[in-house]
């Protein structure tokens, strides 16, 4: 395996994977088949995964039976190490998908929901790519056809999937076009989009690193899982060789606008990059935007109130801040007096502790994420109500990874891409140059502060009217007429 090649963005070409049946697996691999019913269709998947061409004594299914009245069984037809796992606690496919994953022994996590038919190359074409490098996550192909009476059997003896199923009359995935459109997602801007799910591969370690699927939600999670992937920097791979079919129609085939909707309100709080779902004014999200992340230990209280106000009035409302200082060392178990070495600390953690915008830390962790966006810079260059939405806008034309503006006094404000610091935390080991990294995977660039700090607005001049000409004239003609009126007898 490769010591983790630098791939810039999602251009996963300097890659290359083995040519299917031309090498000899080494990797371990755990197929999770979360399912509810449906024992028919699970039939018909175990007997796909039963002719795999991935070594068997390298492959292991975990059937995580979420709930199931009458409970699943394990068919004649199957993997030769195939389990069988109970969920005990919690529902839904994302708790199942973690429930299997704990469970797991192997070094690949490959995700296969229970209506899906696999071709014979499928798991070997996904896990082929997790031999050459650690931190990528491959995506499986599929077309949705009709239910048509199958046998275990057939599945298990057909040689192609076209051998069972009419493939130019099947239904395509929305993905597939998607994927062909940006060259196999090579020039993806957001590639998480197309990894929804019913067959996603990726290393153990980088699924548990991620926090697995959210359990609390029955819609949408793969998606927002895919996008926590994407914050811890991984490159999206997919895999036309690994074909598959989905028995029936999609829920989407059915009632789209409903389906869509479902989803909306639960993706909206946790994927801060759907500005589509975020535009009622004066919301808070679960997830914000951008981290302003401010060095506060030795600013005087003013200097922080000032720059924490700057911040939260700016253009760009969705937002935290948060504040790094020995917070940790204030001692409330004695008697605050006015000589207290910490008192300016202590008079911004009252003024601050309450306010559920702003964050009070010891360190900054390594990344904001899952927040898309952090910015740093000196807690007394307050921010410009245009700032952030302006450097957001600049590394969004060529998605740079930091974005680094020179100030007057020799000082730098940054704003740094989540997916790129989480990339090169991926790449670098203790005391290597992250900047260098990220300027290979994703771009680094500086600039000056104009736009970014524009001076203020010089008032429009003001034009004063010349002095208004004095009729003398016409006053001496007015003064001739009053005195002839005057002397004019009665």
């Amino acid at each position: 395996m490769d010591a983790r090649p630098a791939l810039r963005q999602n251009d996963y070409s300097p890659v290359a994977a083995p040519q299917l049946g031309a090498w000899s697996p080494a990797l371990s691999v755990s197929v999770v088949v979360p399912a509810h019913g449906g024992q028919d269709k699970l039939d018909l998947t175990l007997a796909a995964l039963a002719a795999q061409t991935y070594p068997d004594h390298l492959m292991e299914v975990l059937v995580v039976d979420d709930g199931s009245r009458p409970p699943l069984r394990l068919p004649e037809i199957r993997p030769v190490n195939t389990r069988l796992v109970r969920v005990e606690d919690g529902w839904g496919i994302s708790n199942a998908v973690n429930t299997g994953a704990k469970a797991a022994e192997g070094e690949i996590i490959q995700r296969l929901d229970s209506d899906m038919v696999a071709c014979r190359e499928h798991i070997e074409a996904m896990a082929r790519w997790h031999h050459v490098t650690d931190y990528l996550v491959t995506i499986g192909m599929k077309r949705f056809v009709e239910d048509r009476p199958l046998t275990p059997e057939q599945i298990y003896r057909a040689g192609h999937l076209g051998e069972l199923f009419d493939l130019d009359a099947a239904k395509p995935s929305s993905t597939e076009a998607t994927i062909e459109k940006t060259d196999g997602l090579r020039k993806s801007r957001n590639p998480y989009h197309v990894c929804t799910g019913p067959t996603v591969a990726l290393p153990r370690e980088v699924f548990h690193a991620v926090g697995g699927l959210d359990p609390t939600v029955a819609r949408g999670g793969d998606t927002e899982f895919a996008y926590r992937l994407a914050m811890h920097g991984v490159v999206f791979v997919p895999d036309m060789a690994a074909q598959a079919v989905h028995l029936g129609l999609p829920a989407q085939h059915r009632d789209r606008e409903r389906a869509v909707r479902a989803v909306h309100s639960y993706l909206a709080h946790r994927i801060p990059m759907r500005r589509d779902l975020r535009k009622d004014r004066g919301r808070r999200w679960l997830v914000p935007y951008v981290e302003v992340v401010l060095d506060v230990a030795d600013a005087p209280e003013q200097v922080v109130r000032e720059a924490v106000s700057a911040a939260l009035d700016g253009k760009l409302q969705d937002i935290v801040v948060t504040l790094v200082a020995p917070w940790s060392r204030l001692d409330d178990s004695q008697r605050f007096s006015l000589s207290d070495p910490y008192f300016e600390l202590r008079l911004m953690r009252d003024l601050f502790c309450h306010d559920e915008r702003v964050r009070l830390i010891d360190e900054a962790a390594p990344t904001p994420a899952p927040i898309p966006f952090r910015y740093r810079g000196p807690v007394d260059v307050p921010l410009h109500r245009a700032t952030l939405e302006r450097m957001i806008e600049s590394v969004q034309k060529d998605l740079a990874g930091v974005l680094v503006v020179d100030l007057e006094d020799g000082r730098t404000a940054r704003l740094e891409r989540t997916s790129a610091l989480g990339r090169a935390a991926l790449l670098t080991g203790p005391g290597d140059d992250l900047d260098a990294v990220i300027d290979t995977t994703h771009g680094v660039r500086h600039e000056p502060p104009g736009r970014y700090w524009p001076a203020p607005a010089q008032p429009a001049p003001v034009t004063i009217p010349p002095p208004a000409q004095v009729a003398v004239e016409a006053a001496e003609k007015t003064l001739l007429r009053r005195l002839r009126s005057a002397l004019r007898p009665n």
